[in-house]
């Protein structure tokens, strides 16, 4: 077995990555909302196409604020983002989709499943036959065939969970942005639907950037953990997990998994206790 000494390096600083296709380009945007609270400080950060990024921090960093800038859906105070080399706003203009799954299900509870997955379809103007075809498609690529005209009460959490990742797939994206999508659900459904999300991953090519507080689902799901620091929140370091996919129950429980774990929970309390020094 190889000893820890003889491994390649883990860690970097996180300084800009320089990508022949960056799918996402992060170039020292920042914020600071009306009231004068300095969500992030300015932040540089490249994703490579087909990547799967995870966002990691303490509470209050900034993960979700950056999140949201990538998706457009909250303007950077000062620098840029772009999606293949393109501004967020001209997305279309590059041929690429972006999706974006919130921490809860938010869905229409009167409609039914197949109803709330074809709502962004609808809303763009795709002809109903199209629509339906891309709504089975992506039932069934989330394992809820057998559900499209059941509603949404009568799905458990995971269940819902996974309606609103197939309310993002049908858009057929290239980009897929997930908030703490997993969070408020148990640990069995939650590593199974992590599971799931690394399928799909990989069968879809998607480039991926994934919202989380859990170590453990960082290192397993991927490729490159960012962590941040609260307050302002910036980056402060940067981890490839380097571990073979796919990715099973076996390797969570494997020597490799317990140092990557390790490495993140050190830089975990590095970046708290600088958040702690901060606010003192």
């Amino acid at each position: 077995m190889t000893s820890p000494a003889e491994s390649p390096p883990l860690v970097h600083t996180p300084t800009p990555a320089t990508y022949s296709t960056p799918a996402v380009e992060v170039l020292s945007a920042e914020k600071t909302y009306p009231n004068g609270t300095q969500a992030l400080l300015p932040v540089d950060l490249s994703i490579e196409e087909g990547e799967f990024v995870t966002l990691l921090g303490p509470s209050g960093c900034g993960k979700s604020t950056l999140l949201k800038m990538v998706a457009g859906l909250l303007e950077p105070t000062d620098g840029r983002l772009h999606l293949w080399r393109k501004p967020v706003a001209q997305l279309d203009e590059s041929g690429k989709k972006m999706a974006f799954v919130f921490q809860s299900p938010t869905l229409m509870p009167w409609a039914s499943v197949q109803t709330n997955v074809r709502l962004p379809l609808d809303l763009a103007g795709v002809p109903r036959a199209e629509a339906d075809a891309r709504v089975t498609e992506a039932l069934a690529l989330v394992g809820l065939s057998k559900f499209a005209h059941a509603l949404p009460r009568a799905l458990s959490g995971g269940m819902q969970m996974r309606v609103s990742i197939a309310r993002g797939l049908v858009t057929q994206p290239d980009l897929l942005l997930m908030d703490e999508p997993f969070g408020a659900l148990d640990e069995i459904t939650r590593h199974k639907l992590d599971a799931d999300l690394l399928d799909l991953w990989r069968k879809k090519k998607l480039t991926v950037i994934f919202v989380t507080h859990s170590i453990h689902e960082a290192v397993f799901l991927s490729s490159r953990v960012v962590m941040m620091a609260a307050r302002p929140g910036r980056v402060v370091e940067e981890f490839r997990i380097d571990a073979p996919y796919p990715r099973t129950a076996d390797f969570m429980v494997s020597p490799e998994f317990s140092r990557y774990a390790k490495l993140l929970q050190d830089s975990l309390l590095r970046a708290s206790v600088d958040t702690e020094e901060t606010v003192a």
